[in-house]
């Protein structure tokens, strides 16, 4: 075998391999022979028949066979020999493969980058604390409440925190988008549900009202047909409810599973729930703080196959709540927005991996069944969770992969100079944009 090796560019590479015809034919009489005392053929026993019926009979699909393999094997032979590490498939253009004159093929991919990792006593990192405070448990209670508000319908105009029902038609372009009219459209005004500026025109109607008004779709709208255009609707308010919250006593704190009604016992829950999502809180910020740190102190080439990948898988969500929709999808927008996340997941992976390989770390399963303990509990048969991610392989490589990366991020907390930062807890589970929740990075905040 006969292999040449081209740089197109710092990564991609042009391989050229070449198989002589004899090494081809040794395959094919090896499968022929195989295929002989296999196949049954009218006339003859098994293993019977003359090997010239066989050749004549199957030869031309087994050397198409014997070709398919022969591409494959020689191709991860030939990458290993010249030490090269491809970052994906290869695109494959057989150049000759006519019988007599061998195998000759261009094999087309982009290889793993090289770099040299910055020591970790070098980075400089943040982990960041906090604490549950009496008022942060306040609200908490207080949001657990307005979860449980009862809506009674009022008469009067249409506030903000009101509950709203509506009947609406729509237009853009003097053509319909609602297919007729939408009937018992229910949101809270001031929640943001509808598109920027439709509430607006109903803070302060009345149960009957109908209104007539105009409303600009975002530049960004899922909607590619509706995308910056204006709409035109035609709306009448149904029905205004105002919110009536629950009195925080047994009767309330029963639905939260306190049967006895102890509101005190059901404040220590509340409290231990939220130091809980605390903790999970903090372990991701941190995380990202020291997976910032990582990145900014390197820079390489990345493979695009590897980060055309990410992006198909960023964008696979929205693809399929577009089928199901039956909606079109601005692609180009949503690659061009998430084409950044996409590349940092990649460098981040090549990054993680390398630093698994050189440290030889592998997967702590005490810290694998204790994490996947701690997902259990915030539900009601945590048992039956457990049970769940051990007897299914790929769930559970989920949550190993998430403790590898934990292990990683542990490995450089303890070696990088390190800068500890409070944070109040309302600030630390406010949502943060942009955020990267994936386990192929762990990259959260």
């Amino acid at each position: 075998m006969q292999v040449s090796v081209e740089a197109i560019s710092e990564l991609s590479r042009k391989m050229t391999v070449q198989v002589p015809e004899e090494q081809i034919r040794e395959r094919i009489e090896s499968r022929l022979r195989s295929l002989s005392r296999e196949v049954h053929l009218d006339g003859f026993r098994p293993g019977k028949a003359p090997a010239s019926l066989i050749r004549k009979r199957f030869g031309a699909r087994v050397r198409e066979e014997v070709l398919s393999d022969m591409i494959q094997s020689s191709f991860y032979e030939a990458v290993r020999d010249e030490k090269l590490k491809p970052a994906g498939a290869p695109m494959i253009t057989a150049t000759e493969f006519t019988e007599g004159s061998g195998l000759s093929y261009i094999a087309d991919f982009e290889i793993l980058p090289e770099f040299t990792l910055s020591p970790l006593e070098d980075l400089e990192c943040t982990r960041f604390t906090s604490a549950v405070s009496e008022d942060d448990l306040t609200a908490m209670i207080a949001r657990l409440r307005e979860q449980r508000r009862r809506w009674v319908a009022v008469e009067r105009p249409a506030a903000p925190g009101d509950q709203i029902t509506i009947n609406f038609e729509g237009e853009v372009d003097g053509e319909s988008f609602t297919d007729g009219r939408v009937e018992g459209l229910r949101f809270v005004l001031g929640s943001g549900q509808v598109i920027p500026g439709f509430e607006e025109h109903l803070t302060g109607a009345t149960p009957g009202a109908e209104l007539s008004f105009e409303v600009q779709f975002p530049a960004d709208y899922g909607n590619a047909k509706l995308a910056g255009k204006t709409g035109s609707f035609r709306v009448e308010v149904t029905r205004v409810e105002e919110s009536v919250l629950p009195e925080l006593d047994a009767e309330f704190v029963a639905t939260f599973g306190i049967e006895n009604g102890d509101v005190e016992a059901f404040r220590r829950d509340v409290r231990e729930n939220m130091e809980r999502e605390m903790r999970r809180a903090l372990k991701n910020r941190t995380k990202t703080a020291v997976l910032n740190a990582l990145l900014a102190r390197h820079s390489f080439p990345l493979p695009e196959v590897l980060v055309q990948e990410e992006l198909k898988d960023l964008l696979q969500p929205y693809q399929k709540a577009a089928e199901k929709g039956n909606l079109e999808v601005a692609l180009e927008t949503l690659k061009e927005r998430y084409l950044p996340l996409a590349r940092r997941r990649v460098a981040l992976g090549l990054l993680l991996n390398r630093l698994i390989e050189d440290h030889r770390l592998t997967v702590d399963r005490k810290r694998v069944r204790e994490t996947i303990e701690d997902l259990a509990q915030g539900y009601e048969h945590p048992q039956q969770v457990v049970d769940w991610y051990y007897s299914d392989r790929n769930h559970l490589r989920e949550v190993e992969n998430l403790v590898l990366e934990d292990q990683v991020i542990d490995l450089i907390l303890a070696r990088a100079r390190v800068t500890e930062r409070e944070v109040p807890f309302s600030e630390l589970m406010q949502p943060a944009a942009a955020v990267d929740r994936q386990p192929e990075t762990g990259e959260s905040e």
